[in-house]
């Protein structure tokens, strides 16, 4: 049986090391800070109809589909919510919301002008239930 050496342990610490921090920092980087993707001085508040809901980490996302009021084309939107577990401590299920349902979104729009916005609050039009969106504003 072999055993190791104050110096084989070093050196697999030294290499153990680097390598778990390094992995530890990747979900940490590809997360990003409510001001750098979204303005707060730009609210939207849309109705539309929801698409597809993708209830995964890091933040769930739910897309709808919006007339635009002057021209009448229909844009499809995507929803930044909070994670899955934020969302299920404020009452949210994984089949709160289907395809088909309609809904009314307050929140944040892109700071670049597309179709993306950081939901705050999220009313459900067949109940009138307001469900908050687990929103990273102001974190």
């Amino acid at each position: 049986m072999k055993t190791l050496t104050a110096n084989t342990t070093i050196r697999a610490v030294a290499i153990a090391l680097p390598l778990a921090t390094l992995a530890a920092a990747l979900p940490a980087s590809a997360h990003h800070s409510f001001p750098a993707q979204y303005d707060e001085s730009k609210p939207v508040h849309l109705t539309g109809t929801v698409t597809d809901v993708e209830w995964t980490n890091p933040h769930i996302f739910i897309y709808i589909d919006v007339a635009d009021e002057e021209s009448g084309e229909v844009v499809n939107w995507a929803l930044e919510m909070g994670g899955p577990n934020s969302l299920l401590r404020l009452g949210w299920k994984r089949d709160s919301l289907q395809p088909g349902d309609e809904i009314t979104v307050e929140g944040s729009h892109a700071r670049d002008g597309s179709p993306l916005a950081n939901a705050e609050t999220i009313i459900m039009t067949a109940t009138g239930q307001r469900m908050l969106a687990g929103s990273s504003r102001g974190q």
